[in-house]
């Protein structure tokens, strides 16, 4: 969607409302694990009628992007664990607005912890999107919505799996935190 080269600034991102995004972090999909985004990830999110995706981060290769683009647009920031290419390729962060709102997407490796890192961004965004701790989350700190979607296949310091849906409107965003224990769950999920 966004063309990738190493350096480029990215052109203001606009997209009109309604719209229903996809969030994903810390696929961490590489051919050293033999780990794969699981196709019921990607049934979700075409029978929820996602039209933009967001990665948050630790995609570690580009192969990821290039899966979630079969699905719908995606806007990727780089991981701290992802591959010298993907972080050549892709920006630290994307601003972009969705109508009237405006959206941050991070990694959220920058500082002490990935919420301090949003944290950081409070006012300066109606609703930063980030990642790097693989822990589901959404908070409303002042104005601004902080939104983690999780990881949908490392969960390390979380029992469960999980990815995330933002419903955009003239009216505001409405957050959904999709948590699941084995991606087959996520056949039973329906609009």
């Amino acid at each position: 969607m966004v063309e990738r080269r190493p350096g480029a600034t990215l052109p203001p991102i606009a997209f009109p409302v309604p719209l229903t995004v996809g969030v994903i972090s810390d696929t961490h999909i590489n051919a050293r694990s033999g780990r794969q985004l699981p196709p019921e990830v990607f049934d979700l999110f075409r029978r929820l009628g996602v039209d933009l995706i967001l990665h948050a981060g630790d995609l570690n290769t580009l192969g990821v992007v290039e899966a979630l683009e079969r699905v719908a647009p995606t806007l990727a920031v780089r991981g701290n664990s992802d591959d010298v290419e993907t972080r050549r390729m892709l920006p630290a962060r994307v601003d972009f607005t969705i109508g009237a709102r405006r959206f941050v997407l991070i990694h959220g490796d920058a500082g002490p912890s990935a919420v301090r890192t949003a944290e950081a961004l409070v006012g300066k965004a109606d609703c930063v999107v980030f990642g790097h701790s693989h822990m589901p989350r959404i908070d409303l700190v002042g104005e601004t919505l902080l939104f983690n979607p999780g990881s949908p296949t490392d969960k390390r310091w979380w029992p469960d799996y999980s990815v995330g849906l933002l419903r955009v409107t003239e009216n505001g965003i409405a957050p959904e935190l999709i948590v699941f224990r084995a991606a087959a769950d996520l056949n039973r999920i329906r609009e």
